[in-house]
Order: structure tokens, then C-alpha cells, then sequence
């Protein structure tokens, strides 16, 4: 198992690493060059290949001991929405908050955090990775989102859940909320979840009160917090800059952000 890990990392490393670590620091020269998306797009495709080929005899993202837990877990991003919706639920602990499911489903949601905390829940220990360089490890509990995608029925046609975020970006247009998607196979991974609790206690909202994704087989951008609607789509295109991400249609981050 170790051996696949460092042989997968090394193989990812050599395909998309030189380039993909200047792209992941936001560089706005790299990104703008001419045919630098293009490239993107084909590192993009060799990390996904691979990472799915090579996930198929490693599934699991690796799971640590309570002695592990960081004892301070870096805030980072956005810390404390402004905007008046979520404002408003905040000062009310929540008690008002509604999650959205809806895109290419059978049966669309709104779902109360109360309602989403009656469901199976999961708890994991597992290792937080920044974009930046840093990394912790942290307790999260929350709902399989397996759970409420089958709630919700999703339909044949969808290929990628989308998230949109209370938090606001600025953007082209103005400004834009945080998003992120994944693919259904990362979706109906049985660590994938929504976390509404964090190393025992309910999420603070520095960590994305109050519902954030954890999906472990990924950087911390794709981990997006401040959840406030689920989308199954076909594609991605026409949705946002519609790289399927806020900073992958800011900077030019990678959409497969797999570690």
C-alpha cells in the first residue's frame, strides 16, 4: 500500500509537477500566458487518469488516532462571511438554515442542519493539506453526502455535484459565491461527507458553520465551507467561469485537485 502511494505521487509528480506548482501558487504570469490553459487542461487529464487508475487498489484516504489531532487547526480563506444572508443565520445559531439539493435529481431537498444531524452520520480523523504548504489533522463528523445525493435521487444524466457557498468573491461580473464540484465517483466515496462537527464540538465559523465538505482524497480548496446549495449536474460548463471552481476560474487551479 505504501508502495502504491509513493509510486502514484511520484508518477503524478513527473507528469504535472513542474507546472502544476507554479500554477498552484496563483501565478498570474503563468496562468495568463498564451496556451498555458491548454496545458493545464492536458496536466489536468494525465493527474485524473492516473489518480483513478491508480486508486482502484487504494481507496481510502488514510485515517489517524485521536493522539494525532493538531492541537491548533489553521483558519484560512474566508473566515466570517459579510453577506446579509448569512449574517442573519449566524446571529440565530443556524436554527433558520436551509440546504438546497437540486440540479438533475428526482426529488429536491431542503434540508434544516437539525434534519441533516437525524441522518447516519460518520467520523473520521484525517490530514488536512493547504495549497499553501501547511497541513493538519482534524476530527470531523457529518453526514455521508451519499446519503442525501440518494435522498434526493439523482438522476442518471448527472456526472458532477456542484457546491455554492454563502461566501462571496469578487469576480469579472461583479462578484461571484465560492463553489466547487466533484465527480460522482469522489461524491459516493464513503469518506466524502458533510461535516457539521469538528474534533467533537458543532463547526465553528472560521472552520465553515455550518456545513462544510470534506473530501479527503483532495487539497483544501476543494474543501469548500459556508454550504448553502447542492447541485447534480451533466456539465460544467455555463456554471460560474465554468472551470468548476472559484479558484480554478480565478487562477487557473487545477479542477482535480487529488493528493
Amino acid at each position: 500500500m505504501s508502495r502504491l502511494r509513493i509510486n502514484r505521487r511520484t508518477a503524478l509528480r513527473a507528469g504535472v509537477g513542474g507546472f502544476g506548482g507554479l500554477l498552484l501558487s496563483g501565478c498570474d504570469a503563468v496562468v495568463s500566458a498564451p496556451g498555458a490553459r491548454r496545458l493545464v487542461r492536458s496536466a489536468e487529464s494525465l493527474s485524473f487518469g492516473l489518480q483513478r487508475a491508480l486508486l482502484s487498489g487504494q481507496r481510502l484516504a488514510r485515517e489517524f488516532s485521536p493522539a494525532q489531532i493538531s492541537p491548533t487547526f489553521r483558519l484560512n480563506g474566508s473566515v466570517n462571511p459579510q453577506n446579509a444572508e448569512y449574517v442573519a443565520l449566524r446571529e440565530a445559531n443556524f436554527s433558520n438554515y436551509r440546504l438546497i439539493v437540486d440540479g438533475l435529481v428526482g426529488s429536491p431537498q431542503s434540508l434544516s442542519l437539525a434534519q441533516l444531524m437525524l441522518l447516519p452520520s460518520r467520523s473520521q480523523i484525517t490530514r488536512h493539506d493547504c495549497v499553501e504548504g501547511w497541513s493538519a489533522i482534524g476530527k470531523w463528523t457529518g453526514v455521508p453526502l451519499h446519503l442525501v445525493l440518494a435522498r434526493a435521487n439523482v438522476l442518471h444524466a448527472a456526472r458532477f455535484i456542484v457546491f455554492e457557498c454563502f461566501d462571496l468573491k469578487p469576480a469579472a461580473a461583479g462578484v461571484t459565491p465560492y463553489y466547487e464540484s466533484i465527480d460522482l465517483f469522489d461524491a459516493f466515496h464513503p469518506q466524502t461527507m458533510l461535516a457539521y462537527a469538528m474534533n467533537d464540538a458543532p463547526l465553528a465559523v472560521g472552520h465553515g458553520a455550518p456545513l462544510r465538505l470534506r473530501v479527503e482524497r483532495q487539497l483544501g480548496y476543494k474543501q469548500a465551507k459556508y454550504i448553502r446549495r447542492i447541485r447534480a449536474v451533466a456539465t460544467l460548463e455555463g456554471i460560474f467561469g465554468g472551470n468548476g471552481g472559484y479558484w480554478e476560474d480565478a487562477a487557473g487551479y487545477e479542477w482535480y485537485a487529488g493528493i
